[in-house]
């Protein structure tokens, strides 16, 4: 370990990025060579790539993504019917500034859950706070958040984060109590946080989904009203990977 006045200074203040990047240096045979411009920058620029890679693992570790799915890593060979020109501009995060909704649709096992991911892999990337529930554990959690107090807790945080994914929405149909925290979740969005939601259920039947025609249409109208939409379509990709494995 490198002993030096500079080092310990650098380390003292929490800029750790610069410390590490300095040792490394100093054992460089071609560090005399260097300018005094050239040390900063490399300081500098490893400090930014620290802090930045620190940033990333705190939004990540928050987000709780069922997939750490980077996306760099997505299969565009698979016939699932993505628009790749839609899905980039997604990937820009406009649409999470301008608190809009992205509807994942399509059949089992084609990678909406995946897709969905990788969102929010790249929402983390910029620095967004992002947060992942299954719909199902979600409302389970809110049901006993009702009994033991928690619940204002939990609502502050879904209605804080810059994206929320609400994963697997639609497996069963609603009852009072959900149709009303799901209303109270998409109130303390609306225009402020944007909205993911994957689904194996169609749009046009969510309306039965949650039943109470009142809140059917309040919740509809913050949430379809002008979302982006993705309707995959094909065969279930684990079922796909087992049959090539097989092959």
């Amino acid at each position: 370990m490198l002993t030096h006045p500079t080092f310990d200074r650098l380390a003292a203040m929490g800029l750790h990025g610069m410390a590490k990047a300095f040792a490394e240096l100093a054992e460089r045979q071609d560090a005399d060579t260097l300018t005094h411009g050239e040390w900063l920058a490399l300081l500098l620029e490893r400090e930014a790539s620290y802090r930045h890679d620190r940033r990333l693992a705190a939004r990540l570790r928050y987000a709780h993504l069922r997939h750490m799915a980077a996306p760099e890593d997505v299969d565009w060979r698979a016939v699932r019917g993505l628009d790749r020109t839609l899905f980039a501009a997604l990937l820009t995060g406009a649409w999470i500034d301008a608190a809009d909704t992205v509807i994942l649709t399509g059949p089992t096992g084609v990678g909406k859950s995946w897709l969905g991911c990788a969102l929010g892999y790249q929402a983390c990337r910029d620095n967004r706070s992002t947060l992942y529930a299954r719909v199902p554990k979600l409302f389970a959690d809110l049901a006993l958040a009702h009994v033991d107090g928690r619940y204002p807790r939990l609502m502050r945080a879904l209605g804080g984060v810059k994206l929320l994914i609400l994963d697997d929405w639609g497996l069963a149909p609603l009852g009072p109590q959900q149709r009303q925290d799901l209303m109270e979740i998409l109130e303390e969005r609306y225009g402020r946080g944007a909205t993911l939601i994957t689904s194996q259920v169609p749009v046009d039947h969510w309306h039965d989904v949650i039943g109470d025609p009142t809140y059917a249409d309040a919740i509809l109208d913050r949430l379809v009203h002008n979302a982006h939409r993705i309707a995959l379509t094909g065969e279930s990709l684990r079922r796909t990977k087992r049959q090539r494995a097989a092959a």
